[in-house]
Parts: structure tokens; sequence; C-alpha cells
């Protein structure tokens, strides 16, 4: 069984992707919407509230957790993959989303813009962007990949958008003109690829897209995390022999399950999430 962790809502867009490539197996997903947003919060809170959370579902018999919430894997997934597992889960595994996705921008950086270095924009909450996690494993991964060029990156913290989605406002005229204002800069730098550094973003997208402009690639976290977790299954079959097929699917939340129903089938209704189960952490 594969278990989902996000902060609230967001996480849903890395499930939807994971259904998308791999539609076989079971999901657990764990939305702590109660105490949403993260990205403001000291990296001693995150790290407690993502080991609660990865109880939780090896509790539930997970054998392979996800981290999808990027605020959680920039502060804390390193930790619990070098001291949290070993002591007491051993034989499981927890990913994040931060290396399949600059995985995935890197591989597309690698064949383009030859002669120069690449622009890369990033968007993110605080905690996220002042972790430099990503800028850290853009060079590291820049000099495996042999990347023509170490890559320009322009990284913008947009609080904002987390409590906007969560509030379900992603279509207001508000989040519109806050996003412009937020992106102004990298749409000025002319980048050439932008990471949407938070799970919560894929729901806005479009107006992101249409704000850039075309010539800038959004990299999507949903399709890189679920190529990348394909991959991994594929070297690790030991893991995926563990993890069962074709079971129902579950959904919780640390707060109401009702607005979870309501906002899951509003904006993602191909999930068809009829049952929400509610759960403290």
């Amino acid at each position: 069984m594969i278990g989902i962790f996000d902060s609230g809502f967001g996480g849903l867009t890395i499930l939807k992707g994971l259904i998308k490539e791999l539609p076989d197996y079971n999901y657990i997903y764990l939305g702590d919407n109660a105490r949403a947003p993260y990205g403001n919060k000291s990296p001693d809170v995150i790290y407690n509230y993502a080991c609660e959370a990865v109880d939780f579902l090896f509790n539930h018999n997970c054998d392979l957790i996800i981290i999808a919430c990027n605020t959680v894997s920039a502060q804390a997934l390193k930790k619990i993959q070098q001291e949290y597992l070993p002591k007491k889960y051993p034989l499981k595994k927890v990913l994040g989303v931060v290396i399949p996705v600059v995985e995935t921008v890197l591989e597309n950086a690698r064949y383009s813009l030859k002669n120069k270095p690449v622009k890369i924009g990033l968007i993110g909450t605080k905690t996220t962007i002042n972790s430099k996690v990503y800028e850290d494993e853009i060079k590291k991964i820049s000099i495996l990949k042999q990347v023509n060029n170490q890559p320009l990156i322009f990284s913008i913290s947009t609080p904002l958008l987390v409590p906007l989605v969560e509030e379900a406002w992603v279509k207001k005229i508000e989040t519109k003109m806050i996003l412009r204002k937020y992106l102004r800069p990298l749409k000025e730098k002319k980048i050439d690829y932008l990471i949407l550094g938070c799970t919560h973003y894929p729901f806005l997208e479009k107006d992101i897209q249409n704000i850039v402009g075309k010539k800038t690639k959004i990299i999507s976290t949903p399709a890189a995390t679920a190529e990348k977790l394909k991959i991994y299954l594929n070297k690790h079959k030991e893991i995926d022999l563990k993890l069962e097929k074709k079971q129902p699917r579950r959904y919780f939340t640390t707060d109401d399950p009702k607005k979870f129903r309501e906002f899951a089938g509003r904006f993602l209704p191909e999930l068809k999430i009829d049952k929400v189960e509610k759960t403290e952490l």
C-alpha cells in the first residue's frame, strides 16, 4: 500500500498523477488540513508533524510513503530517512517530490540552450525557498547529468497561495491579482522553466502559465513524481512486491471531511471521492 501525505489538499494533485501512471496500486491519502499551511512553521514543528503522519500511514499498512508536501520534503525528509526510519521502520521507505522534479527539469534542460545557462524559476512557501533545497539539488544533479553550464535559479516566496487554495479561492479575481504580483519578476527574467515548488500550486497552473507566457515550460510535479516512482519500483522489486493492488482507496483528513469532499469534487472530480474519514495525529 502506498501512502500519500500532504499538509492539506495539495497532495491530491500528486495522487492524481500517481493514479494516472500507476492505476493498479492501492493508495491511502492523508491531508493534515487542520494544521495547514506548514510553510510558516518552524523546522522542529514540521518534523514532528511529519513523524506523526509517517506513524499514521505505516500503522495503516503502508510500506511506502510519498511526502507530497514540498515544505516537509525540504525540512524533514532527510532526517526522517536517515534517523527516524532506521530506528522505527527499517524495512519501509519514505520518498519526497523534490528530487523527481529536479531530475525532470534538468533532463529537459540538458538538451536545450546548449550555449547559455538555462533560467529556472521557482516559487514555493517561505520555508521551502529559505531551505534552498531545490538550489542544492539542482547543483548536485546538474553535474551528474552533465547539463551544459550551471542553471541560473530565480526563487520567489509565495506564502499567500497555499491559504488561498485551502480556502478554495482558486478562481477568484483576487487570487489572479496576487499571482501577477508574485510572478512579475520571473516574467521579466524570461525564465525557460518554472518549478511549482508546492503541491497546492497545480490548482493554479493555468493562470500561472498565462502570466509567465507560453515560452516558459512549467514542470509538472505530479507527472514527475509518478514517472520517477514507476522507475523506482521497477528497480526495487522487493518493495513493489509488498504493495497491495486493486483495493479501494482511502482518504483521511484532520479537519472537516465534508469540506474535503466538496473541494475534491469541485477541483478534482475525476478522483471520485465519496468517503473521507476524519482522524487526529
